[in-house]
Order: C-alpha cells, then structure tokens, then sequence
C-alpha cells in the first residue's frame, strides 16, 4: 500500500522485481497523471530504458465491481465475437461472428453472422441536411449536403451490440472521458451512474447486457481511458455496466497513434501469439527502442501535456537530434509513451483464436547452463509480409519486427558473442529489426545469460 503516490512503492519493487503488477485503486484516485506515472514507473526497477513489469489497474464503479473485474480475469478467454466502430478489422479474419459500423464511409455497416458465413456490407440511406460549411471568409454558411439520419447510425450500432453479444469492442471515433461518439458525430453513447446508455433522441436507452466479461479497446479515441477522478466517467461505466474486464484507452488527446494502434497491431498480426498485455507490452518496448536510438537524451525526460506541447516537443527532439525538421514519427512516439491506460489484470490470458494457415512460424526457446537459445522456424507458407503486419494501419505504425515475450524471465540476457541480429533484449523479450527470415528454414538467436 501507498499514501500518496504509487512511485513511493518504488524501493518495494526494486526488492520484490515483479513480472506483473496490478494495482487496487479507487476511481476517484485515477487520472490521466496517474496513469502516466506508473508507466514511468514501470521503467525505474532497473537502470535500462524498457518498462521491468506488465502492470495494470484493477478499479471498479463500487466495490464490488473492482472485484468482478478480477473474478472475470481467472479464467482463460479466447475471442469469438466482436463489435466494432472502425474499418479496419472489416475482413473479420479473427472472429466467427462481427458486427461494425464503418468509420471511412458514412453509413456504411456490415456482418459476419457465423464463422461459416462471409462478411456482408450495407448502406444506411443519406438525406439531404443542412449543415455548416466554412466559407473563405473564414466564416460559416447553411448548405444542404447529404447526412445518415443519427438515429439509424445510433440504432444500428445498438443493435449489432445486442445482436452479437461480443467478447471484443474496438472504437476509435472522437470521445471525451463524458461521450463515445459513433462514427461521423452521428450520435453518441454516454454515461451515468455507472451505466452506458445509446443517447437516442428523446429516448435515451441502456446498452444490453447479458453479463458476460469483455475486453474492450478504445484503439485510437480521445480521452476515454482517462477515469477523471469521478466513477461517473465512460471509462467506469464500461467496466462496471458494460462488463470490460480489461479495457486500453488514450488519458489524453490522441494524435499520432503509436501506441493503442500498435498495440492492437501486434495482437492482430499474431493471432493467438500474445495475450492482450503482452501485445501491448511489447509494443511499447518496441518504439522505446526506436526512440531511444533516435534521441536518447530525451528517453527518461516527460513529455508536456499543458499547454503548446507540439511545439515544444518539437524543438526538443531537433535540438536532441541535430535536426530541423523531425519527423511525425519521432515527435509522435514520444507524444504517446506514457499515456494509454490499461485497466484490469495483465495477467489475464485473453487471446485472439489463432487463423492455421497464418501460423507459419514457430518459435522456442531453452536455456542451457549460461546461454538460452531461441530457434525460430519458419513454414512453407512463411510471409515475412505478414510478419511484419501485412501494412496494417501504416499510417500509424509501420512494419513490425519479429518479437518474443520469454515464457520466463531471464536474468540479464544479450546477444552471445558472434551474433550479428539487430536486435533489442531485455529480461523479457527478443526483438529483431530487419529479419531477412524465408520459408522453410531454422534460425537460432543465441543469448548470453547470468545465472
């Protein structure tokens, strides 16, 4: 226990040197400060730049819905059916049943009603409405343009979630720590007393519920993930009515992406590889490598949230770089370090199911007195592609490496002598940049460890 602040726990995990951390709070306890503090944190135990532990926040509208969080983490959950508000996971690859409003085209939706069948598309009607249009004068005037009635947005989304009842919701449209807004503002599903409701016009109704334990990644909104310090926040209400026993979301205002788009990239790519935290993990190990390697005087310094913080961060990563223009990347990646909260256990094995004909490559690892060797060998059917994410959202994140979250912690693992992989390691993980990997063949990492 603390009094003030986790980081006083800091001499505790130094001696204890966890995996997993998961932290027991009340909302009115959690913000976006908090959040951003404990992944700093996770970074202290030792004296490297990655996070030393998976940790997560265990929190609840009451009482009791903190330990229905943690009841609903025993058990493994492989998922099935899912829900979405973006285009992205249209294919519907991962899941036997799908439903998702589309967020590229306006009114758009479609279906996957079982693992057998396809996935079908419609369009909602649009009709002309008036609307606001800024003029050159820098002004607004009424046009008539063509709109989906919000209603039909909001009602189909509404029912899809009813309809397939889903293990997995996915939403990236505009939101505050208040509102989720559906795709193109058309309606939003809000909060109160712990409950989400679909804000229809003059009849506002609760999202259906049948109890069953979610996850639910708020991959790219605004602010959502942030509690707020008041249990009557959509964060609250998802864990609490809406059964997420984990739930990822931004505590600030999105911009780049990097980390809730790339953590949903490597559980994607991996199908069944890594547990949700352990995605999530590892990507942010990932571009704390790459920033590290781009400006590592500025990898242990806070980023600014309060006020001009693009320019700011701008002009400090040129002046740490030696350059005039940094990329959107190298801001980016430092914009998103330390801001997405990951609520529930992180230890909870929640997996995507696995897709046979995409696993085509295997990877083990076994120690041997003071070396542990990673053999990875690749199928027949082996896409180094698809490896790397098969351009999965690169507008955000680019291709992935190869990566490995150890079964086992090690104790101070590099790369043995003779081995020429680019490659980040650390006590739980192997990432390789650049592997030139082809079908049909062995590859074996050598590592030196301590005993």
């Amino acid at each position: 226990s603390y009094r003030e602040d986790p980081a006083e726990l800091l001499p505790q995990l130094q001696q204890i040197h966890p995996r997993y951390v998961a932290i027991v709070e009340k909302p009115e306890t959690l913000g976006r400060d908090y959040v951003m503090e404990m992944h700093r944190l996770s970074r202290k135990v030792d004296n490297d730049i990655y996070a030393d532990f998976l940790w997560g926040i265990i929190t609840g509208y009451d009482a009791a819905g903190a330990m229905k969080m943690v009841n609903n983490s025993t058990e493994p959950l492989i998922i099935k059916d899912a829900v979405a508000s973006i285009w992205e996971l249209h294919s519907a690859k991962w899941f036997d049943r799908y439903g998702w409003v589309d967020d590229h085209t306006q009114g758009m939706w479609g279906e996957k009603k079982s693992a057998q069948d396809t996935v079908v598309t419609y369009q909602l009607p649009q009709v002309p409405t008036k609307m606001l249009s800024r003029n050159r004068k820098g002004g607004f005037d009424t046009v008539m343009m063509p709109r989906v009635n919000p209603v039909d947005e909001m009602q189909t989304f509404y029912n899809l979630y009813a309809t397939y009842n889903p293990d997995l919701v996915v939403t990236a449209a505009h939101a505050t720590e208040r509102n989720l807004e559906m795709p193109f503002s058309l309606g939003n599903i809000k909060a109160k007393d712990g409950q989400l409701y679909m804000d229809f016009p003059n009849d506002p109704q609760n999202m259906k519920e049948s109890g069953k334990r979610k996850v639910y990644f708020a991959v790219g909104n605004c602010l959502i993930g942030n509690v707020n310090n008041t249990k009557e926040s959509m964060a609250i209400a998802w864990m609490n009515s809406g059964n997420a026993a984990t739930m990822i979301g931004y505590v600030v205002t999105t911009w780049h992406g990097r980390n809730g788009w790339g953590g949903l990239k490597y559980w994607l790519t991996n199908p069944g590889r890594y547990s949700l935290a352990e995605a999530v993990y590892m990507n942010q190990q990932d571009f704390l490598y790459q920033q590290y390697q781009w400006y590592p005087s500025l990898i242990k310094e806070n980023y600014n949230f309060d006020g001009n913080e693009f320019l700011i961060a701008a002009q400090k990563v040129a002046k740490a770089m030696n350059t005039q223009q940094p990329t959107n990347d190298q801001i980016g990646f430092w914009h998103d370090r330390d801001v997405l909260a990951y609520y529930g256990d992180p230890k909870w094995n929640v997996r995507l199911q696995e897709i046979p004909e995409e696993t085509d490559f295997t990877v083990t690892s076994k120690v041997k007195g003071k070396k542990c060797i990673i053999t990875i060998k690749t199928k027949e059917n082996f896409s180094l592609e698809r490896m790397k994410g098969d351009k999965f959202k690169q507008e955000h994140v680019l291709d992935l490496p190869f990566s490995y979250f150890f079964p086992e912690r090690l104790n101070n693992p590099r790369l043995a002598a003779g081995q020429d992989w680019k490659a980040a390691v650390d006590e739980n993980f192997l990432i390789i940049y650049d592997p030139d990997f082809k079908p049909n063949m062995t590859y074996e990492v050598v590592l030196d460890i301590d005993k």
